[in-house]
């Protein structure tokens, strides 16, 4: 990833780049944790290291990266969001999810064709949220509140969608019929998550 991961950032993220303001209402020095979330990277120092430099964030910004983070990434940060925000006091996490499928391109397969698919679906983007709690509504704009996050597996979803490296990149396959997924689990999520009665 490294240099061209870097040049695609500094001209597709904006995050205020060399201002003192990341658009929060804050300047930059309040963000205490960054959690950089990508499809791919092997690189060392990572995405998180060059990001740090890019914004000119402080140094001691407490960083996470998490990999091979697909179409389900923003729900991961969020949970993570729940979690760091309890456990310390004032954080202010800057969460950047930045997606490349190009290592997921390849030609079509007469005995793949569900890798079609995927190439079909997603492409190349970059999002970015600043998540905290208490904000100081005379400076912030608060969009949303986080009320809850969770995850949890579907009963028989093994082998619903895979992704696996292979000699010619990534390959993403589908099982027939994975969108079939059983309602009653979504429900029960809910109920988990907010009440009984969730459609009030």
């Amino acid at each position: 990833m490294g240099a061209d991961l870097r040049l695609w950032m500094a001209s597709s993220i904006e995050l205020g780049g060399g201002s003192e303001t990341v658009d929060m209402g804050q300047p930059k020095s309040k963000i205490t944790h960054l959690v950089f979330c990508t499809t791919f990277g092997v690189d060392m120092p990572g995405a998180d290291y060059q990001l740090i430099k890019l914004l000119n964030l402080c140094p001691f910004v407490k960083r996470l990266t998490i990999y091979q983070q697909d179409c389900f990434a923003n729900g991961t940060v969020l949970r993570l969001a729940k979690d760091l925000l309890k456990n310390n006091i004032g954080a202010c996490i800057l969460f950047v999810y930045f997606k490349i499928t190009a290592i997921t391109f390849c030609g079509p397969s007469d005995t793949h064709l569900d890798s079609l698919v995927g190439q079909a679906l997603f492409g190349d983007g970059a999002t970015a949220v600043i998540v905290g709690t208490d904000p100081n509504v005379s400076v912030e704009r608060p969009l949303f509140q986080l009320v809850s996050a969770a995850q949890t597996i579907l009963p028989g979803s093994d082998g619903a969608i895979d992704g696996h490296f292979v000699p010619s990149g990534a390959h993403i396959s589908s099982a027939e019929g994975c969108t079939q997924v059983d309602f009653e689990e979504h429900r029960k999520v809910a109920e988990r998550s907010f009440c009984a009665d969730w459609n009030q």
